[in-house]
């Protein structure tokens, strides 16, 4: 098989992202990016990232291990369901946990076509790497509304007309939420062709606003819960072991809310980098969202083991 390009390039490597161009000499580096090219000298030292090898190298293996045990795990849970109804109570009713179920399942079954593109160039066209976008996004939306609405509320406690009607507007928020985001990736010409995360710059506003949607699903939404339960005694009442496993999606997203947050304030320059920083920040944005991509895998393998114990 033929080893991948060594690709790099001025937008951040996520687990969507192959790079653009990268080429430097004893003294610069020199970025390429959407025809716009800036020269970087610090001190004459020559900065050599190699994170793009060890992602391509790394990632589609992660990702093939990740989709089969979500993929076990999330039938597993489907099945329990079924055959134990009465093992799932509040905090953790059937209703949540089966739409739960559900958006880990699309999640984890966009994985394999993610580490295809990685391992053998993003071959599906323009089209089909938004609509995987799209559906990356609105199934983190869905899973992190539905943990939200399940921290604050017993309305999931019974499906009736109410919790249908909440099901149809989350399920419909969370696709509209995401629908910024898939406009924002695409597709750039490489050596071999890569379908990235963000194809806008960075300031503009298809870019800002899935930006601060991921940034209020990551980091806002988990503060603001946590204020509501410690401010409202029956909330705090409310919370218990089986509530904290729910959790587990945002404490394993979080961290890359966080490197969103720093690579914003880094490609917008209100953040100086540095030739340490061009070396080692993809490495911490790759592997905070490794992380979060954990979730579609621990998080039905934990809810069994806390309720079928």
């Amino acid at each position: 098989s033929q080893s991948p390009s060594i690709l790099e390039s001025e937008t951040s490597q996520d687990l969507l992202d192959i790079m653009g161009n990268l080429s430097y000499d004893d003294s610069d580096f020199t970025f390429l990016d959407d025809s716009n090219i800036t020269f970087l000298d610090y001190d004459a030292a020559p900065c050599h990232n190699q994170y793009c090898p060890f992602f391509q190298r790394v990632a589609p293996t992660f990702l093939a291990v990740t989709c089969a045990v979500a993929a076990v795990g999330t039938v597993a849970l489907l099945v329990a369901l079924v055959k134990r109804p009465h093992c799932w109570g509040w905090p953790q009713s059937r209703a949540l946990v089966a739409q739960l179920a559900v958006g880990t399942g699309l999640f984890a079954a966009l994985l394999p076509a993610v580490a295809i593109g990685i391992g053998q160039g993003w071959r599906l066209g323009s089209g089909l790497c938004r609509l995987t976008h799209l559906l990356w996004h609105w199934s983190l939306f869905v899973q992190g509304l539905l943990v939200g609405s399940g921290s604050c509320s017993t309305v999931w406690c019974r499906w009736d007309p109410r919790s249908r009607r909440l099901a149809v507007a989350v399920w419909a928020g969370a696709l509209v939420l995401a629908t910024p985001a898939a406009l924002a990736g695409g597709t750039v010409a490489a050596p071999e062709t890569s379908c990235i995360r963000r194809s806008v710059d960075v300031l503009s506003p298809a870019y800002l606003l899935p930006l601060t949607f991921c940034l209020c699903l990551f980091l806002l939404l988990p503060a603001a819960l946590l204020v509501a339960m410690l401010a409202v005694p029956q909330l705090r009442a409310g919370w218990e072991p089986g509530m904290a496993v729910s959790w587990l999606f945002f404490v394993l997203w979080m961290p890359h809310g966080v490197g969103l947050a720093m690579d914003f304030l880094l490609h917008a320059q209100l953040l100086q980098p540095t030739c340490l920083t061009f070396e080692r920040f993809d490495y911490a944005l790759g592997l905070s969202e490794g992380l979060g991509v954990l979730h579609c895998g621990l998080g039905p393998a934990v809810l069994l083991a806390t309720r079928l114990r």
